[in-house]
């Protein structure tokens, strides 16, 4: 009998708009993928990546059975073989060198309820080595905690009662759809929106307006800005006076230049500052929102920090519609117990951005064994050549993924993941405050598991079992704990999202966590050093989120022959180079063979390419930037890297 089902579920994959989706299904296989038009914030949309999640779904390159490697080759074996051989052997490693000795690598590929219990299991097991830092936007959290005491954003339903909005970094486009009906909505009403970024993303094309700034000179920009409001009188006097600290030194920071120098260095014509300064004063409410790549840089804090002193110096500070927001505290919702961080004493940690220098030098103990789930961090990491070579090294590493990956090369064991269509879970975001139900849509394909079924199944080889080993229903109930405070049982989250009684605006009372109970503004600045150019790297290399993809989440033939670099047309042709040839470009460490694209948007110091393709597929990108860590918040300086261009092939003079 033909049996038509749609379940009701929330897309978990690495992105802040986490929408709420209708899974159909006939006769038990996913035919449609849709955004659930009942979802407050998301009201139907998804992305193109969330419709054809399903050939990812049913990829024949999908695997869906345990792997143990045989030398070069992969052989298939049983669940029980492949996590008994485990097990033995991270007791062996926890007798003779203790637990410290294991790293557990947990990326952010998917953040739902149910994965905070695998570092529960090995916090149950002695506590590991573990990561710090972030790939994403760890830098942004730690600066604006400077200024507000806590980051604490706007909810993006308040963004209905901005007038005007400024996209700092932000590609909605193609990385945050469900803003783009706000966008539209204020266009509508007459205000305008302005997208600040170096490369003329898609949502450029939404704006009114697009600033192009000099990469990683969003601090000069800024404080132009300032120094405008500053000399319209426009400054909101009894907001400085009353809720703020260090406005005279930041006053003092202003005085180190004049509008004009500060435009140069930002390389941006004067009357962009003057757009934004009018914005933000004349036309209030006005949010900015910040984007992940602003954080991108070692010294990215003094950008973020002056963007936030800029809404405070305007008044848009603790408004509805107005604010800074970069974005939202996603493990909020459920109950840090379950990390079980409490029962061990600290235990070493390892920078995020820098895995390969930190992995080989972590002694006393080594690291001689790692499980890694939910990331592909040889891909995704910077100096991804020496990350793989690091991992190497180790006497076993586990791995729960999908495809056989770059990460899945230097892996002994390869546990296959189920997706979220195939999982009973909850979701909250990064994005806003809603939390939405994972409800299984499809059984398992083949032999797959999801993350607590593996660690759960792992842990019956433990003494710990009995405190682990509980049914994911009365895990979830646990972990669940602030929310059915909040108001919403487990049985009516099944049912569709719930929104965590948050305010739409922060700080409308204007009260700050912080020391002082006042905003903080910026009082020093980097110094003269800020921003110069390597001339053997000349162009900075902007690796940004791609469209058709999140991240590495991609199988291999879905990769073209070469990755695609796209550089200004002016600049092309002052090197000889032309649209379509092979070029190779090149940093201190390394080189890649790569597609030329010219492009008149480009900016003249950038190249432009799109990340998350693998080494294995001939892109790789990230084996390009250095491991760089920001100066703030222990984020990943990707945009730090300069790089040189030339072509493939080179002409020999007789």
């Amino acid at each position: 009998m033909h049996q038509t089902q749609k379940i009701v579920t929330t897309c978990t994959r690495d992105c802040p708009n986490t929408c709420g989706l209708i899974a159909t299904v006939n006769n038990g296989r996913l035919v449609s993928l849709k955004g659930s038009a009942a979802h407050p914030l998301t009201r139907g949309l998804a992305c193109h990546k969330t419709t054809r999640y399903i050939e990812r779904v049913y990829s024949e390159e999908r695997v869906i059975y345990p792997l143990k490697r045989n030398g070069e080759n992969w052989e298939r074996v049983t669940w029980d073989a492949a996590l008994k051989a485990i097990a033995q052997k991270l007791k062996q490693v926890k007798e003779e060198d203790g637990p410290e000795a294991v790293l557990y690598y947990q990326g952010y590929g998917e953040r739902t309820a149910l994965k905070l219990l695998n570092r529960y299991f090995f916090n149950l097991y002695g506590g590991v080595t573990t990561l710090r830092g972030s790939l994403c936007g760890g830098t942004g959290q730690a600066a604006q905690n400077l200024d507000f005491g806590s980051r604490i954003s706007h909810d993006p339903l308040d963004h209905y009662n901005s007038q005007n909005m400024i996209l700092w970094g932000r590609n909605p486009a193609s990385t945050n759809i469900s803003l783009v009906p706000i966008i539209q909505l204020i266009k509508e009403n007459g205000g305008q929106v302005i997208v600040v970024d170096p490369v003329k993303t898609r949502s450029a094309k939404l704006a009114t307006h697009h600033i192009s700034p000099a990469p990683g000179q969003d601090f000069y920009l800024s404080l132009a800005v300032a120094k405008l409001i500053m000399a319209s009188g426009k400054e909101d006097r009894r907001f400085i006076e009353n809720h703020t600290s260090g406005f005279a030194d930041f006053l003092t920071l202003l005085d180190r230049y004049t509008s004009d120098e500060l435009c140069r260095r930002a390389d941006v014509p004067l009357r962009d500052a003057e757009l934004l300064a009018s914005l933000l004063v004349e036309d209030r409410p006005t949010s900015i929102l910040l984007g992940w790549g602003l954080h991108r840089h070692v010294n990215a804090h003094f950008g973020i920090r002056a963007i936030d002193a800029i809404s405070a110096l305007s008044g848009n500070i603790g408004v509805a519609g107005g604010g800074v927001s970069q974005g939202f505290e996603e493990y909020g919702p459920y109950a840090p117990q379950y990390w079980g961080d409490q029962l061990n004493g600290p235990r070493r940690t390892l920078l995020m951005s820098e895995l390969a220098r930190e992995l080989s030098s972590a002694l006393n103990p080594k690291i001689r064994m790692a499980m890694i789930s939910a990331g592909n961090p040889v891909c995704m990491a910077p100096d991804s050549v020496a990350v793989a070579a690091a991992l190497k090294q180790l006497e076993c590493v586990i791995y729960c993924g999908h495809f056989l990956d770059d990460t899945a090369d230097v892996a002994d064991f390869f546990l296959p993941a189920t997706t979220f269509l195939e999982e009973n879970d909850v979701m909250a975001s990064y994005g806003h405050n809603y939390v939405g139900p994972v409800n299984r849509a499809i059984e398992p394909i083949g032999e797959c598991k999801s993350d607590f079924e593996v660690f759960a199944d792992l842990a019956k080889h433990f003494d710990f079992a009995d405190q682990y080993c509980l049914a994911a229903e009365a895990w979830l109930d646990r972990i669940c704990a602030p929310i059915k405070q909040a108001g919403c049982s487990l049985e009516q989250l099944r049912q569709g999202p719930y929104r965590m009684p948050q305010p739409l605006a922060p700080y409308l009372d204007r009260a700050f966590p912080t020391e002082s109970g006042h905003f903080e503004f910026l009082r020093s600045g980097p110094g003269e050093e800020y921003g110069t150019i390597d001339h053997c790297y000349p162009f900075t290399f902007l690796t940004i989120a791609p469209h058709d993809h999140i991240c590495s989440e991609r199988s291999l033939k879905e990769h073209a022959s070469l990755p695609e670099v796209r550089m200004n047309d002016l600049q092309a042709t002052e090197l000889g180079l032309q649209n379509g040839q092979e070029v190779y470009v090149a940093s201190i460490q390394g080189e890649l063979a790569m597609s030329l694209k010219v492009d008149s948007a480009v900016r003249r110091d950038c190249l432009v390419c799109e990340r998350g393709g693998w080494i294995k597929a001939g892109h790789g990108v990230n084996q390009l930037c250095l491991p760089l860590t920001s100066t703030i918040g222990s984020g990943t300086s990707y945009y730090s890297t300069q790089v040189n261009i030339r072509s493939a092939v080179t002409c020999l003079q007789p």
